[in-house]
């Protein structure tokens, strides 16, 4: 497109012929050169006594200099002239009396270049004119100015702004031997764009040239260093500082301490603090802000306090550190803590206290709280903050409340793309598509056009909602629309499904993605350990490893966290440990899932002395915490240390146990036959007993064949969950065992008038790439002859070892010789026969079940793994039985 010609510029209204002639023809002779001054002289005066008070005023006054003929030239006047425009807003008038002063003046250059640097671009972008700067740029050069650095300078941020970098850069790579202020110009604009790498290159290129840059842009560079997490390079920046004796630079040791303290480089971030003579606030806000983004909370506490006692005083940016530190690391309620004590200390909370305060609510889901805090908002005039907004927006949709959330969006002045996106992920994410679209019509209205976030946003909620198909097909119209789908756009469909327990399908998915050519972050990794996790897939979740090694993002705390989590669910505890153990940067979920592995493989005291390590390593515990310790105390039947740290929670801790923490303790009273116990416990709970609760007291009652109780427990469970078919196998299963078949048809009638599906049990195992699964229902395996052949084979074996098939376990009213071969059928016994038959002899059996193993099949893997010399893990619901020389890691504890 070529750039339109520039004969309009002299259209302008104020302009008479006679002062076109004089910018067309030869510049004033040195009598006109007297007179220009002599007018000015008497102008100023004029502008002087004569206060312009409008832009109508100012054009008033623009008129009679034009009729005032060749006295226009003058430069001091054109100056007034176009400051007075600028300050009305007139950006265009501003540009004609550039050019036509420019057109006209020998010494405009040397006069005027500060104002055009810090001017060029506010004229030309705010005047809607963007080709107005390149007639500018193309003046510049007809008069072999071009070449000035200041102007230079200014015409690099004029390109940054409004053409983009690429033509700042191509600016820049006119000039031969680039200044400091050029070299400076062009790190700055691609600062001012977000192309954090391209301006570490040319901070690197800047070196190799041998020019020194200055102390901001050090400053800028090195901040740089902390955003991309790019340590090697902040630290040969520090070198150059030290070179070049800029240590004692407050802005650098500040920035240089951020840097350190975002790479989780803490000691060196306190040895640069500690050798700041007199630290600033600012400079003590640099470190504790450090402290508390790596979770080191205790010692960003320590830090307060000495913050406290010194010259520094803390103030509101220092209370948002800990805030935002607390939010990230330990609980949303301990937030709420320390925001009650940032106000009795006489702080008043500003926008990112608020923001960072409703996404702890939000995360507590205390729709309350949330409009208290809404309250504030309002009573302080932060309404009209967008970042208070979109974070209202965020807490009401979180909460549930989408009709506040509409309110405060429908409220909201400004609304940026954020609070757009905002609003629109919500309804999304609560299945609103309808309106969710609606909303992205009347954005692209409003002018703000939809971007990654928006559609990721759409894929996310369609995913999370079940309906992968449409998320996938709101990817490729993203292409179709010219928006290329990211790394991100694909982990939110993978994670959408990853959560609704769809697993296949986040692998699925997975594979489209590698073969788009999109690498996977580590936020897609840790997904698809989950996917791992969830079906206990050990050897996927080993080449998942492999990948987090390949890429670079092993130790990433949220891959590391999640490899424990699944190596722990995939029945390898030795791996999971050494990867925790290898961990550098263990964090409470880290520890979380470490004493939640320990205890469903039945180790409950190694998980006990784990927490107390945790305790010793200064980690708080939270409520996650303390639900893994008393599990690991019900499955090892360790009823002392479960009371113990029970009543530990409130006293040492000063937290409120939940119904997951009530549930865990009436299901280890029970375990242990102390049932009475339980059932009073579940009468003095302070909270109304959940389906958690009454199953845990329902499945005690199975294992001592308890049926008052059980009656009780389960007329509970009928009403909370009618259509859970488990609840109704184990009062079948007791009336079973009691010999009451009346009691049991009555149970599968009622099942049957309230279209309850009875759950088929089935049992898996992975053999190379393949998974067998083998089902109570359906089409048998093929290869089911071997099958029993072989299991025939081994129960000859152990019955020699004392084996005693075991029929109350089977539920049918039938003869002993069909109750033996019912036992058989089990799909427990049939997939570890089909692991000893396909698995090499070395490797151990692991088989995964949906349903509790009954004592007969325990029984018979324990004698199994005897004779056969093999480990047989298999897991039943959420816990493992590790097999190994006739016995089980569970004690006969399950």
């Amino acid at each position: 497109m070529a750039s339109p010609s520039l004969h309009h510029l002299h259209q302008n209204p104020f302009i008479n012929k006679k002062s076109r002639d004089i910018g067309r023809h030869e510049r004033p002779g040195l009598t006109s050169v007297s007179s220009i001054l002599t007018f000015s002289t008497t102008t100023e005066t004029c502008t002087s006594s004569r206060k312009v008070e409008s832009l109508n005023a100012v054009k008033q006054l623009h008129a009679q200099i034009v009729k005032m003929g060749d006295n226009l030239n003058s430069e001091c006047l054109a100056e007034k002239l176009i400051h007075l425009y600028l300050k009305f807003g007139d950006f265009r008038s501003a540009a004609f009396v550039f050019f036509l002063g420019f057109l006209g003046l020998v010494n405009f250059l040397a006069r005027c270049v500060h104002w055009l640097k810090n001017s060029i671009g506010q004229i030309c972008a705010e005047s809607g004119d963007l080709w107005l700067g390149k007639e500018i740029h193309a003046l510049l050069v007809k008069k072999g100015l071009d070449l000035d650095v200041h102007l230079k300078c200014a015409l690099m941020s004029f390109y940054g702004n409004c053409w983009g970098v690429e033509f700042a850069d191509q600016v820049f790579e006119e000039m031969p031997s680039p200044t400091i202020f050029l070299w400076n110009e062009a790190i700055s604009v691609n600062l001012r764009s977000g192309l954090f790498a391209k301006a570490l290159h040319l901070f690197r290129e800047m070196q190799f040239s041998f020019v020194k840059a200055n102390s901001f842009t050090t400053v800028k560079i090195i901040q740089v260093c902390g955003k991309l997490r790019a340590l090697g390079e902040g630290k040969q920046i520090h070198g150059y500082v030290l070179r070049s004796a800029l240590e004692s630079n407050l802005l650098i040791c500040n920035s240089l301490v951020n840097m350190y303290a975002k790479n989780s480089k803490l000691e060196s971030a306190r040895i640069v603090f500690d050798l700041i003579e007199k630290p600033t606030t600012a400079s003590w806000n640099c470190i504790v802000y450090g402290y508390a983004l790596n979770g080191f909370l205790a010692e960003a506490r320590k830090l307060f306090q000495e913050m406290e006692l010194s010259e520094a005083k803390p103030d509101v940016i220092t209370w948002n550190s800990l805030l935002s530190g607390y939010l990230l690391h330990e609980s949303s309620e301990k937030v709420l803590v320390i925001l009650q004590k940032m106000q009795s200390a006489g702080f008043k909370p500003n926008s990112s206290s608020i923001a960072t305060v409703l996404q702890a609510i939000s995360d507590l889901g205390l729709l309350v709280l949330g409009k208290e805090v809404h309250g504030y908002v309002i009573r302080n005039g932060l309404e009209h903050d967008v970042y208070v907004g979109t974070s209202l927006i965020d807490m009401y949709l979180k909460c549930s409340s989408l009709s506040g959330a509409q309110a405060v969006f429908d409220y909201m002045k400004n609304k940026n793309v954020f609070a757009w996106n905002s609003i629109i992920t919500g309804y999304a994410f609560n299945g609103h598509f309808d309106e969710a679209f609606k909303h992205l019509e009347q954005m692209k209205q409003e002018g703000i056009n939809p971007d990654m976030v928006t559609w990721n946003g759409l894929v996310s909620g369609y995913s999370l909602r079940g309906h992968s198909n449409e998320a996938v097909a709101l990817i490729h119209q993203m292409k179709t629309l010219g928006v290329e789908p990211n790394v991100v756009s694909w982990t939110a469909l993978i994670s959408g499904c990853c959560q609704t327990g769809n697993y296949k399908d986040s692998f699925r998915f997975f594979g489209y993605m590698v073969l788009e050519g999109i690498k996977p972050n580590s936020t897609t990794t840790s997904t698809l350990l989950r996917a791992c996790a969830g079906m206990s897939l050990l050897q996927k979740g080993e080449e998942i490893h492999c990948l987090t090694i390949r890429n670079c993002t092993f130790e990433d705390p949220v891959v590391a966290t999640s490899l424990i989590d699944m190596y722990c669910k995939s029945g390898s505890l030795k791996k999971a440990l050494d990867i925790f153990r290898k961990c550098q940067k263990k964090g409470v979920a880290s520890w979380n899932s470490m004493i939640m592995g320990l205890a469903i493989h039945g180790r409950g005291k190694e998980a006990i002395s784990l927490f107390n390590e945790m305790c010793d390593a200064g980690i708080k515990p939270d409520s996650i915490t303390f639900t893994a310790v008393l599990s690991g105390c019900k499955h090892s039947g360790l009823i002392d240390d479960g009371w113990k740290y029970f009543d530990s929670m409130a006293k040492d801790f000063n937290m409120m146990p939940t119904l997951e923490h009530y549930s865990c303790m009436v299901d280890l009273l029970g375990r242990c036959g102390y049932l009475d116990e339980a059932w009073d416990f579940i009468q003095q709970m302070p909270l109304e007993a959940d389906a958690g609760t009454w199953g845990a007291l329902l499945g005690a009652c199975r294992i001592h064949k308890n049926l008052e109780l059980a009656e009780i427990a389960s007329k509970h469970l009928f009403k909370l969950e009618p259509y859970n078919s488990a609840n109704y196998i184990l009062m079948m299963n007791l009336y079973a065992n009691a010999n009451r078949w009346e009691n049991v048809e009555n149970l599968r009638d009622l099942m049957d008038a309230k279209s309850v599906n009875n759950r088929p049990g089935w049992s898996w195992i992975q053999i190379n790439e393949k998974i067998h699964v083998f089902s109570a229902v359906g089409k048998p395996h093929r290869d089911m002859g071997e099958i029993y052949y072989e299991l025939y084979q081994l129960l000859s074996k152990i019955k020699k070892l004392g084996y005693v098939p075991d029929t109350s376990c089977v539920l049918q009213k039938t003869s002993e010789d069909e109750k033996l071969k019912t036992l058989l059928s089990h799909t427990e016994k049939l997939a570890i026969t089909y692991g000893l038959i396909k698995k090499e002899n070395y490797r151990p059996v692991r088989v995964i079940s949906n349903t509790r193993v009954c004592t007969d099949c325990h029984t018979a893997a324990k004698h199994i793994s005897e004779v056969s010399g093999r480990e047989i893990f298999l897991k039943d619901g959420v816990r493992f039985h590790h097999f190994s020389n006739g016995k089980c890691s569970c004690n006969d504890y399950w």
